[in-house]
C-alpha cells in the first residue's frame, strides 16, 4: 500500500481517519482547512473502522468498501449495475469507465473468473488509491488504464460484451462522455448482444439529455430504473437488434443469479419489467430535454 498521510476526520458527519495522497511533511492544519472548505484538489478516503469511503469532496461520496467483506458491493446502485447479468450471463470482456474505489471491478474479478476486465480511469490520483481499496494487481485478466473513457473507446477493439460507465468528477457526470459521439462509439465497440450500463447520479443537469441520446443511438432499446436508496438512476442500453425480454423466464432466472451472486436479482428484474412496460426511459428523456 502507498504511504498515506493520516489525520483525524475534521468532518462532523464523517468520523474516523482521513487518508490523503500527501507526503509525511505536509501540514495538518492546511490540509484540514482545505478539506473543510472543499478546496482540497485530490480524492481522499475516510476510514471509520468498518468501511472505507472514497470522496472527491465531502458532499459527493464515490465509493464504499466494507472492511469485513471488501469484495462485496456495498452501495445499492453498484448492485443494480450488475443487472446486465440477466441479459448477458457469461461475458468474456467487460470494460468499466470510471474506477472509483474499484467495487465493480473487484466483484467481477472474484466472481467471474472467465472474464477479461479493463478499468479506465482519467484521474491518476484515483488509481493511486487502488491499494487502499484492495484492488488486485494488473495481470492477464485485469488492466487498469489511465486514459479518458472516450479516447479508450476510440482505440478499443470491437466485441466488448458489457460496458459499465460510472464516471464522475467534482461537478458530476464526466463531460467528455455526455454527448452523442460517446454513445455512438460505445454502440460500435459493443458485441452483437452487448449491453451498456450507466450510473446517472449527481446534479441532474450534468446528465440531462443523456437518456435521450441513448434512446436515439440504441434505437429505443433502453431501460432506466431508479435507485431511491442512493438517489441515482441506472440506464441499460441493449445493442441486440430485436431486443424483446422474456420477462417470465427472466423472473425465474433471477432466482438462480441471486443464489450464485448474492444480489437481489428478482427485485432488479421486477423494476426493469415495470420500467419497460411503463416506458419510463422515454418519459425521463422527454422530461430532461
Amino acid at each position: 500500500m502507498n504511504t498515506l498521510y493520516k489525520l483525524p476526520s475534521p468532518f462532523e458527519t464523517e468520523t474516523g481517519t482521513v487518508l490523503l495522497l500527501e507526503p509525511s511533511w505536509a501540514k495538518e492544519g492546511e490540509l484540514r482547512a482545505q478539506l473543510l472548505d472543499e478546496s482540497y484538489p485530490k480524492p481522499f478516503v475516510v476510514d471509520d473502522g468498518k468501511s472505507r469511503f472514497l470522496y472527491f469532496n465531502v458532499c459527493l461520496m464515490q465509493s464504499e468498501m466494507s472492511l469485513k467483506t471488501p469484495n462485496d458491493l456495498s452501495l445499492r446502485y453498484t448492485q443494480k449495475m450488475m443487472g446486465f447479468l440477466l441479459f448477458h450471463p457469461r461475458p468474456k470482456r467487460i470494460a468499466l469507465i470510471g474506477l472509483g474505489g474499484g467495487s465493480l471491478i473487484k466483484f467481477c474479478y472474484h466472481r467471474m473468473p472467465g472474464t477479461q476486465l479493463t478499468a479506465i480511469e482519467l484521474d491518476p490520483h484515483v488509481i493511486a488509491l487502488r491499494d487502499v481499496f484492495l484492488l488486485p494487481e494488473d495481470g492477464p485478466r485485469l488492466q487498469v488504464l489511465n486514459i479518458d473513457g472516450a479516447e479508450y473507446l476510440e482505440q478499443a477493439e470491437k466485441g466488448i460484451d458489457v460496458l459499465l460507465v460510472d464516471a464522475f468528477d467534482k461537478t458530476g457526470f464526466a463531460p467528455s462522455l455526455a454527448n452523442r459521439e460517446f454513445f455512438e462509439s460505445a454502440f460500435t465497440k459493443l458485441g452483437g448482444n452487448g449491453v451498456m450500463v450507466i450510473n446517472l447520479a449527481g446534479e441532474k443537469d450534468t446528465y440531462a439529455g443523456l437518456i435521450g441520446e441513448a434512446m436515439h443511438v440504441f434505437d429505443d432499446q433502453v431501460i432506466v430504473i431508479s435507485v431511491p436508496e442512493d438517489g441515482n438512476h441506472i440506464l441499460y442500453a441493449f445493442k441486440e437488434r430485436y431486443f424483446e425480454p422474456r420477462w417470465r423466464w427472466l423472473h425465474n432466472y433471477a432466482k438462480e443469479l441471486r443464489a450464485k451472486f448474492g444480489l437481489d436479482f428478482p427485485a432488479f428484474v421486477q423494476k426493469m419489467e415495470r420500467s419497460s412496460k411503463l416506458g419510463l426511459a422515454r418519459r425521463e428523456a422527454v422530461r430532461r430535454r
